[in-house]
């Protein structure tokens, strides 16, 4: 007589950031809860307070009061978007996880979108605004610029890096560390594994409450991100290959100066009248060179450190509210 194996139905844990929400926290919640509940799927929603200063965690807390589903991470201070993902990254059981912002702005009713693609066999499903409500100047239009630089460092054929509303199998998200302001790229940065990824449209809707914490001056610091993400998907396991390109074309400039500096001298000139400007920058490349070869030297075993050493986490949590999940915790 042969037993027929019944799959466990997976656990799906939505991380949701939160910083002064106050607002949007019970609409959003109510709908997550009956978005979720209308296809009977088993899930748990992590909230990740950044350290609010208005009444998001006395609503927090009464929330997951209410519902045992509901987890609570305070941190001790804020600490930006980035590792309040981390985060809930960490805190989360869920085999497939699921991020969003808690302005409100991303719709609950996408949701089983993601469910369903990442079910066809992806590792990553992000969403797509294409149809944005944002401000053009302040918004649509600097991300359009980062999204097209993006996609050509990275060579990731996405159209929406920036939304944080992303679907994940637990094992890719865990094998991405999260630093700085890197949570738009981590589809980006998941590439460096194999992940399999795609993006469904998603709808952008109106902020229902409250104003933006994001606006033009983000546009530098995605920029410099960028150039973050180029280097760590091209040269954080060689880092010597970079700086030594670099140091490389100084020695070879450098040589060709004195080359031609040596020539003259043989010739009679009088080289510290005659070149003292050009003597100095051919010194000047010379000695950045070797700079730049140590430095990558360098960079070569802080990457062994790093790859080989402990982990230290980039957040500090303050309490935890609701059942225990010590298991989450990689």
């Amino acid at each position: 007589m042969s037993v027929m194996k019944i799959e466990k139905s997976p656990l799906y844990s939505i991380v949701i950031p939160i910083h002064n929400e106050e607002d949007s926290l019970i609409p959003l919640f109510a709908k997550i809860v009956e978005t979720m509940e209308a296809h009977s799927w088993e899930f748990e929603i992590v909230f990740v307070d950044d350290a609010s200063s208005d009444g998001s965690p006395a609503l927090l807390e009464q929330i997951a009061s209410l519902d045992s589903r509901v987890m609570v991470v305070q941190l001790r201070r804020n600490v930006g978007q980035t590792p309040a993902l981390a985060a809930g990254f960490d805190y989360a059981r869920g085999d497939i996880i699921i991020s969003m912002d808690g302005d409100y702005q991303h719709d609950p009713t996408d949701l089983p979108a993601f469910i369903t693609k990442i079910h066809e066999g992806y590792d990553i499903v992000s969403g797509w605004r294409k149809e944005r409500v944002d401000d053009y100047v302040t918004r649509r239009l600097p991300s359009k610029i980062a999204n097209w630089a993006m996609r050509k460092l990275s060579g990731v054929e996405l159209h929406d890096f920036g939304t944080t509303f992303k679907a994940y199998r637990r094992d890719t998200i865990r094998a991405v560390n999260l630093y700085g302001e890197l949570h738009r790229f981590i589809p980006a940065l998941a590439s460096l594994q194999g992940a399999r990824m795609t993006e469904i449209p998603i709808h952008n809707i109106e902020r229902p409450a409250g104003k933006s914490h994001y606006g033009l001056g983000r546009t530098f610091r995605v920029l410099f991100d960028l150039l973050t993400v180029r280097f760590l998907l091209r040269y954080v396991t060689r880092p010597l290959h970079f700086f030594g390109m670099i140091g490389l074309a100084c020695f070879t400039l450098g040589g060709g100066i004195f080359s031609f500096l040596g020539v003259r001298k043989l010739m009679g000139h009088a080289i510290f009248i005659e070149h003292g400007p050009l003597l100095i920058v051919g010194a000047m490349a010379v000695i950045a060179g070797i700079q730049l070869v140590s430095t990558g030297l360098i960079g070569e075993l802080l990457t062994r450190i790093y790859f080989e050493g402990q982990q230290r986490r980039i957040y500090s949590v303050a309490r935890v509210i609701g059942r225990p999940r010590k298991a989450g915790i990689a």
